[in-house]
């Protein structure tokens, strides 16, 4: 592939590579476009992992963010199992793991993010939760231990909905947090509350304010505690993968930063998903990659980008569905609505965030009422017609 010239290149295998993808060709742009991923398997989309194919064993493919035929109907083509080693956005050009140089017009960078390592002695025994990979090894090790004890190590949405997952599988997980309330405290001390009490309720251990010091073959030590398992997971969080983005010369602050339309610090180079911090905010989740492959593609094709919405994003507890509409960096008071199915995060009398569970509010109509900072009568009105 030496000295090939593409229209767009797309770099990285999740669903923000393949939403710019579709929205190119959506525009009609006409020009060649190459998807390059690192795994052998196309873009696919990472909610489920934790979720529907860690507890029913489902396909791979389910988790396909297109069929293998939409790319051949689009005439996008796939390069994977290949790594993009080097950049060059002056010259326009990247070059490959086996040495192959390609020419593109405009990059795209969605290169995602990598699970941080396990800083404790022993910490590559735990098991990982990022990609399909991932997920078979964990499952393999859930049939090999029916019935057995499992260290979740991280309380955040990974460590929850393993946790969750491997109890529906008649496992017998524990959670250990570092913080004193699950994900980290991020989501306030009421839905933390509401999560501890509905996890132990499935027979889920929940340890908060301390950590994990080492690992050894079948234990947890926890101070001078030995928890034993049959084997340990890690979610501690990821870091954006901005080696390549920083190599090229482009910004990077805790992600490749970005403008709202997903442009970086060079014209040629947009950058989308969970590498990318758009207009001061990195934000790890799918409907944020989703959207952000969207605006680029509009970027790209001289478009106006649509605005960015408020963040959504959507986890489970033990079975159960949580919706979590903004990102609020603080509020005053958190309030249930809705007999308990609603919890609205208030700064000034206005929602600033809202966490729906069990889908008792739609989560688009959510979207624009956290956007419009409505007030907490307004958002009791909405939740007691739907009800209605």
């Amino acid at each position: 592939m030496s000295d090939h010239e593409v229209g767009a290149l797309l770099v990285g295998g999740g669903v923000a590579a393949a939403r710019c993808a579709r929205g190119l060709r959506r525009a009609g742009f006409a020009g060649s476009i190459l998807l390059v991923g690192a795994e052998e398997k196309p873009p696919y989309n990472r909610p489920p992992l934790t979720k529907e194919l860690l507890r029913d064993a489902l396909p791979d493919e389910l988790a396909f963010a297109e069929p293998m035929t939409w790319y051949a109907r689009r005439s996008i083509d796939l390069r994977l199992g290949t790594a993009v080693t080097a950049l060059d956005p002056e010259r326009r050009t990247a070059t490959f793991d086996d040495g192959a140089t390609v020419h593109f017009e405009r990059c795209l960078l969605a290169t995602g993010a990598e699970p941080r390592p396990l800083p404790i002695e022993g910490g590559s025994l735990a098991l990982e939760v990022r990609t399909l990979d991932d997920v078979r090894r964990l499952r393999a090790a859930a049939e090999a231990s029916p019935g057995g004890g499992v260290t979740v190590i991280g309380g955040g949405f990974i460590g929850v909905e393993v946790a969750s997952s491997l109890a529906a599988l008649g496992l017998r997980p524990t959670i250990v947090e570092l913080a004193g309330h699950l994900w980290g405290g991020a989501l306030g001390t009421e839905l933390a509350a509401w999560a501890r009490e509905r996890l132990e309720g499935a027979g889920i251990g929940v340890r908060l304010g301390g950590g994990v010091d080492a690992l050894e073959d079948g234990a947890a030590r926890i101070g001078r505690e030995r928890l034993e398992h049959a084997f340990a997971v890690a979610g501690v969080g990821v870091r954006p993968r901005i080696g390549l983005a920083a190599d090229a010369g482009l910004v990077v602050d805790d992600g490749v930063v970005t403008d709202a339309a997903q442009r970086t610090s060079h014209p040629a180079v947009w950058a989308a998903g969970d590498v990318a911090r758009t207009a001061g905010r990195r934000v790890e989740h799918w409907h944020a990659a989703r959207e952000a492959g969207e605006r680029a593609a509009a970027s790209m094709t001289g478009d106006d980008a649509s605005p960015i919405p408020v963040p959504w994003l959507f986890t489970e507890v033990a079975g159960m569905a949580v919706d979590v509409i903004g990102a609020a960096e603080g509020w005053d008071e958190e309030r249930w609505l809705a007999g308990g199915s609603v919890l609205a995060y208030v700064a000034d009398r206005r929602v600033v965030q809202l966490a729906v569970i069990g889908a008792a509010l739609d989560a688009g109509v959510a979207r624009r009422l956290v956007g419009e900072g409505a007030a907490v009568g307004a958002i009791e009105a909405v939740v007691g017609s739907s009800e209605g």
